[in-house]
């Protein structure tokens, strides 16, 4: 089932979750792990599963030269995703980004996931990370989401990128990325929000935020984006703040506010951080249903326990 279906059929907030695959070479038994943990509490509509463009690294060679190395540190998502669909029977949301992929190797994707049944997936341009391979030689990139979104309906269309005879539509529902403290090139809200109404305008039929600890900027957001004339679903997405590194590094990857009431109070109980996290995650979240948003994405990346005790307290309430 599609996304967009999910959220009309609902008749109350949905919960889903993001996960992330396993590094080159690692062992897809924690994923599964993880899975079975999550499925066991909850059976979420569907599961998001990144994608991670290819990183170029320089090596050094055993007579000590040095040679360019390309490589995805993280691949599998489609084979991840077909898993989770027939493993757990729960639909699968892979992410499709610019950065780092052809035009054709995005369209060589989509036919993948259509042939496994899968119709479902979030468009993203991806950040920059530094090392990501450039596909800036021959001009086949998307260079912005909007692009991919495009890529996507022209598909659903029929229309591929070179003149097929008698090609298939696909059936793809798209999702896309909003973000409630703007995105760190935006010059301002305002102006990054007009970027999103071009990516709902262009067949977007949904939208995940990023991450925030505010609730109030996920208000002021949605707000703002229906006076603009947004009106799919805007899922609010959280992550669940779990060590003082945090406190740093996610304001410093993520380009968001972390609230001052937050940072104090792990400032004073350095030892209780995980606790105070998801203390925190389970008032946002309350509060998030008690406003009527259609759902919550958890951000859980790897470990699904501190989400799995706010979705235990929400289910008491």
């Amino acid at each position: 089932m599609k996304v967009s279906e999910h959220y009309e059929r609902a008749t109350e907030p949905l919960i889903s979750f993001e996960i992330i695959p396993p590094k080159r070479g690692g062992s897809v038994k924690s994923v599964f792990e993880s899975l079975d943990l999550i499925t066991e509490k909850v059976r979420p509509p569907f599961i998001d599963v990144t994608y991670h463009a290819a990183e170029s690294q320089v090596e050094e060679k055993p007579d000590g030269t040095l040679k360019r190395v390309v490589r995805r540190k993280r691949p599998g998502t489609i084979g991840l995703c077909a898993a989770i669909l027939h493993r757990y029977d729960i639909d699968p949301v892979p992410h499709l980004i610019c950065e780092g992929f052809t035009k054709e190797e995005s369209e060589d994707a989509l036919i993948e996931l259509n042939y496994l049944g899968i119709h479902n997936v979030l468009a993203i341009r991806g950040d920059d990370t530094g090392t990501q391979v450039k596909m800036h030689t021959n001009g086949t990139s998307n260079k912005y989401a909007i692009d991919l979104v495009k890529q996507v309906q022209s598909m659903n269309s029929g229309k591929y990128l070179e003149d097929l005879v008698n090609a298939q539509k696909t059936n793809f529902c798209v999702g896309v990325a909003g973000y409630p403290e703007k995105h760190f090139e935006a010059p301002n809200l305002d102006w990054d929000i007009q970027r999103l109404k071009e990516k709902v305008d262009a067949g977007a039929d949904y939208v995940v935020t990023q991450m925030f600890f505010d609730n109030s900027v996920y208000f002021n957001f949605v707000e703002k984006c229906r006076k603009n004339g947004i009106n799919v679903p805007i899922v609010p997405g959280l992550k669940i703040l779990r060590n003082e590194k945090h406190l740093k590094s996610l304001p410093r990857y993520f380009h968001l506010n972390i609230p001052d009431e937050l940072t104090e109070e792990v400032d004073a109980n350095p030892g209780r951080v995980e606790e105070i996290g998801i203390e925190w995650s389970q008032k946002q979240s309350l509060e998030l249903m008690e406003y009527g948003a259609p759902g919550i994405h958890y951000y859980v990346m790897g470990s699904p326990h501190p989400a799995l005790k706010v979705i235990d307290f929400l289910q008491k309430k």
